[in-house]
């Protein structure tokens, strides 16, 4: 694997989903603001996930799809756990521990390896027909 371009391909699509969860809470759609959140950063993580999956093999790079996918996770709690709760969550009310425990934030977790799964799968599929 190659780590600092999962890294970077981690961060983007990091940056990408605080954006989308951040930019949901100014457009009331839902009575539940963090449903509503987590709603719109379930649907932003997919295409987001696809885009730094994209990138971290557009130089050829060789991985399992369920390693990337896990340690893009991995690395992307590491980033909630040192920028997003400090800077969005406590000052809003809550902690480390109510936000790595919400079922929603596993859910898009799984979401989250499930798409870099099926990309890897579906590209690798899509490389081996052309051959």
């Amino acid at each position: 694997m190659e780590i600092k371009r999962a890294i970077l391909a981690t961060s983007i699509v990091w940056v990408l989903g605080v954006s989308a969860y951040i930019l949901s809470h100014f457009v009331k759609i839902m009575d539940n603001p963090e449903l509503q959140a987590n709603v719109v950063l379930t649907l932003a993580l997919i295409p987001s996930a696809i885009l730094g999956t994209k990138f971290y093999y557009k130089n050829g790079a060789h991985t399992n799809g369920f390693k990337l996918g896990v340690f893009m996770f991995l690395i992307t709690i590491g980033l909630d756990a040192l920028i997003t709760v400090p800077v969005f969550i406590i000052p809003a009310g809550g902690d480390h521990l109510s936000f790595f425990s919400d079922p929603g934030f596993w859910i898009i977790g799984l979401v989250y390896i499930l798409v870099v799964i099926l990309y890897t799968g579906i590209r690798s599929k899509m490389r081996t027909s052309k051959l």
